[in-house]
C-alpha cells in the first residue's frame, strides 16, 4: 500500500466520517463512477461482502457482531417467475413491492394491482405448499468495529423475520419488540446476527450483546440518515446488483390449483421450507478472515 493511501485509510478525519461525496468530486470522477452499492448476502450460509453485485469477500464464522442503523418501514415482497438454477444467470425479480400492498412503479410484470389479491400471494403457488411471492426485510448496518465506515444492505427472509423465538435467539420482529419493551434503541446495542446450524437454509437469530456508548449512538444515529443507509432500505437486492430487468411477463390472471407454479426465491437469499441440518462432528475449521482488514483494502 502507498503512503497516500496508507494516509487516506488510516487518518480519516472523524467529520468525514458520514460525510458524502459532494457534487465537485463527483464531476471530476466522471460519468459511471457514482455510489458504489455494498451489501451482505448470506447465501449457503456464509457472510458474503458484495460490491456492485461483485462477492470481494467471505466469512465462514457463524456470527457476525454489527449496529443496525436502518430498516424499511415495511416488509417487502419479492416474485420471480422462473425456476433459478445455481450458477445460472441472475435476474431482477418477475415483480416485487417496497410495502407489501402494491407491486413497485419499477416492477417488470407487476402480477396484480393489489398484494392481497395476487394470485402468487396464495398458497399453494409455489414449490410445496408455500407462496410464489416472498416476504422479506430490508435494514441496513455497519460493522461493529467499524460504525463509521461503509454501510451495508442485509435482505433477510422470512424466517429471519417472524416468530416468537427466545432469549438470544430472536427474529428480527421479536428482537426489536424485546428491545423497544424495555426502551432501548436498535441502534443503541451491537447486535450479533448468527446462523441458526439446525436450519438447513439461511436463518439469522437476533442477540444483544452490549451497549454502545454515547458518541458510538451518535454515530450509528448519523449513518442511518446517510444517502447509503436510504439505498440500503428500498433497493432490491438485483438493483444493488446492477440487475437489469428482462422484458415484462404476461401472468395468469389467477391461480391454477391444479398446477402450482415453480419459482425461484430470490437468487442471493433463497429461502426454502425449513429442515433440519445433519450435524457434522468432525467438519473441519476454516481460516476466519479479518473482516476489518479487508474493507481497509477495498478502497486500495
Amino acid at each position: 500500500m502507498s503512503n497516500e493511501l496508507a494516509m487516506l485509510n488510516t487518518n480519516l478525519p472523524d467529520y468525514l466520517r458520514t460525510a458524502q461525496i459532494d457534487d465537485t468530486t463527483k464531476a471530476l470522477m466522471g460519468s459511471g463512477s457514482g455510489a458504489s452499492s455494498r451489501r451482505i448476502s448470506i447465501k449457503g450460509g456464509v457472510w458474503r461482502l458484495m460490491i456492485n453485485g461483485k462477492e470481494v469477500a467471505t466469512n465462514e464464522d457463524r456470527h457476525m457482531n454489527v449496529v443496525v442503523v436502518a430498516a424499511a418501514p415495511k416488509v417487502s415482497r419479492t416474485f420471480y417467475a422462473n425456476q433459478y438454477q445455481e450458477g445460472g444467470e441472475i435476474a431482477a425479480p418477475t415483480c416485487w413491492s417496497s410495502d407489501g400492498e402494491v407491486p413497485d412503479p419499477k416492477a417488470a410484470s407487476p402480477q396484480s394491482k393489489r398484494c392481497i389479491d395476487c394470485p402468487q400471494n396464495v398458497q399453494g403457488s409455489g414449490q410445496g405448499n408455500s407462496r410464489a411471492c416472498r416476504y422479506s426485510k430490508r435494514i441496513a448496518v455497519v460493522l461493529a468495529n467499524d460504525i463509521g465506515g461503509d454501510v451495508f444492505q442485509l435482505t433477510l427472509p422470512s424466517t429471519s423475520i417472524f416468530g416468537e423465538g427466545a432469549s438470544g435467539k430472536w427474529p428480527l420482529q421479536a428482537y426489536a419488540k424485546m428491545l423497544g419493551s424495555k426502551g432501548i434503541p436498535i441502534t443503541a446495542v451491537v447486535t450479533e446476527m448468527r446462523f441458526d446450524t439446525n436450519i438447513a437454509t439461511p436463518k439469522i437469530n437476533f442477540k444483544a450483546v452490549s451497549f454502545l456508548d454515547a458518541g458510538q449512538h451518535q454515530l450509528a444515529i448519523n449513518q442511518g440518515s446517510t444517502e447509503a443507509a436510504k439505498r440500503a432500505i428500498t433497493m432490491t437486492v438485483a438493483e444493488a446488483d446492477n440487475v437489469k430487468a428482462k422484458p415484462a411477463i404476461t401472468a395468469d390472471p389467477a391461480p391454477k390449483a391444479a398446477a402450482p407454479i415453480e419459482v425461484a426465491a430470490e437468487p442471493d437469499e433463497a429461502v426454502a421450507e425449513p429442515v433440519k441440518r445433519v450435524s457434522k462432528k468432525n467438519e473441519e475449521t476454516a481460516e476466519k478472515p479479518d473482516i476489518s482488514k479487508i474493507l481497509a483494502e477495498w478502497d486500495d
